[in-house]
């Protein structure tokens, strides 16, 4: 089985003298300019310093139409089926490419002329490896993991730079995505828009005189770890004085944990609650929905509207249902610690993960794992990548409201034998296809390359 010591063996191991490079648009730790040498580095972690990591810095300007503007207006909405119009603007798309030579240039500033291999990861940076190569970098392996979902081609098509980002996507040598669904999709999307040679059996693209790989590499959580971290007392504390604070202690929680955007299906989970609570009063007083919204995208006017309208759905709700001291829906968006969110899954009767469409989503996978107990409910979307591996949830369609009411009671009626005998699988399944095995059958692939004589 992938641990931490074993991926960690596999490194130093097997990639030798090869620089290995991650690419993101977002930082693993909170650091400014103050906090970084001459070069824009800091060594982390502070208290066992191990790697590097080197901060890229954008104006205002380029930070609004690159990471605001295109990835978030426009390949955002794009690759979710969420029926939000994507808005693609030609000058976001010149700061799109303006950023994502920013990271180029810096990949080709550490690496010099050592061989290395270069992971770089989503959406925002498409466009990486095809500037690396652009720059004779022969030195260098790409491989670029796709988070979200790959839209289908009839999606895809309406974008006005489909054949740059496709282009884009296959200057690397090695593509991930979540499931094999959406590397199809991408595959159809290939075959569709650019003078190409599919090879199925190899599940690869030729472009241009190169190959590129086309692999499912289903993402997900440090098992071990949540779960042992969990199963102490003093998280259970934490759980009981949630409770406590709450009011919530003779109640049954069914929880919800979100970044608040409308992928996330937030407004169809508090509408399928109010369906129960009609459906099956007998739950008034009983039962509360505790929904953890984290703020996000708040530059972006259609995420603004996402925060009134969900405000005005839960005070319609609780209006209409709450007795006495009672409501039914808890929203708070209040700043919760990591311990407090792993000490909510712990004490949740059900976690309701409600995404329109989601590449994997972790939260389920985070859920599972706090549950060394052996008990809990997971009720999940269909339309989430974690469904294909977790068919032992409570499986709903959050569009239909009524059956998604249906599988809320399911949820919470489903006797105490029932509910450990799902969660004992799901638990063998996260446990086996932990975070560690993503990122081995990733680095494991990378090492099947050869470098190019330079």
């Amino acid at each position: 089985m992938w641990t931490k010591e074993f991926l960690q063996q596999v490194i130093q191991e097997q990639m030798g003298d090869y620089l290995l490079l991650t690419a993101s648009n977002r930082q693993p730790s909170s650091y400014d300019r103050i906090g970084l040498d001459k070069n824009g580095k800091v060594m982390l972690p502070p208290e066992n310093p191990s790697y590097a990591l080197r901060r890229i810095f954008l104006s205002k300007e380029e930070t609004n139409s690159y990471y605001y503007g295109y990835c978030n207006e426009g390949l955002w909405p794009l690759s979710h089926v969420a029926y939000e119009r994507p808005n693609f603007l030609a000058s976001d798309w010149k700061a799109y490419e303006k950023a994502n030579e920013k990271f180029a240039q810096a990949i080709l500033d550490e690496v010099g002329d050592r061989k290395a291999f270069v992971w770089v990861q989503d959406f925002h940076l498409i466009l990486v490896a095809k500037y690396l190569k652009e720059a004779g970098a022969s030195n260098i392996i790409t491989s670029l993991f796709w988070h979200i979902p790959w839209p289908n081609p009839e999606i895809f098509r309406i974008c006005p730079q489909k054949k740059e980002i496709l282009a884009g996507m296959l200057a690397y040598d090695l593509l991930g995505f979540q499931i094999r669904y959406h590397g199809d999709n991408f595959l159809q999307a290939v075959d569709l828009e650019m003078e190409s040679r599919i090879d199925r059996e190899r599940t690869s693209v030729f472009f241009q005189n190169h190959e590129t790989l086309i692999r499912p590499f289903p993402i997900s959580v440090d098992f071990q770890s949540i779960s042992d971290h969990t199963a102490v007392p003093e998280v259970q504390a934490r759980g009981q004085k949630i409770r406590e604070d709450f009011l919530l202690q003779d109640k049954k929680i069914l929880v919800g944990i979100d970044r608040i955007d409308y992928t996330k299906g937030i407004a169809d989970k508090f509408r399928a609650f109010d369906r129960l609570l009609e459906k099956h009063p007998e739950y008034r007083e009983k039962v509360v929905l505790f929904q953890l919204g984290q703020v996000s995208r708040i530059h972006i006017p259609r995420y603004k509207e996402i925060n009134d309208d969900l405000n005005a759905l839960v005070e319609e709700i609780n209006w209409k249902h709450s007795q006495g001291s009672w409501m039914p829906i808890i929203f708070t968006r209040a700043y919760m610690s990591y311990e407090d969110i792993l000490a909510l899954y712990r004490t949740a009767d059900v976690c309701l993960v409600s995404s329109l469409h989601d590449g994997m989503n972790l939260v389920a996978k985070e859920y599972v794992a706090t549950r060394s107990d052996g008990d809990g409910v997971l009720v999940l979307s269909q339309f989430t990548g974690a469904s294909r591996e977790l068919a032992d949830a409570v499986l709903i369609n959050p569009f239909d409201t009524e059956s998604f009411a249906d599988g809320l009671e399911t949820a919470l009626s489903m006797p105490a034998e029932e509910r450990e005998k799902r969660m004992k699988k799901m638990r063998e399944i996260v446990t086996t296809n932990n975070i560690y095995r993503w990122a081995g059958k990733v680095l494991s692939q990378l090492l099947k390359f050869e470098f190019q004589e330079v």
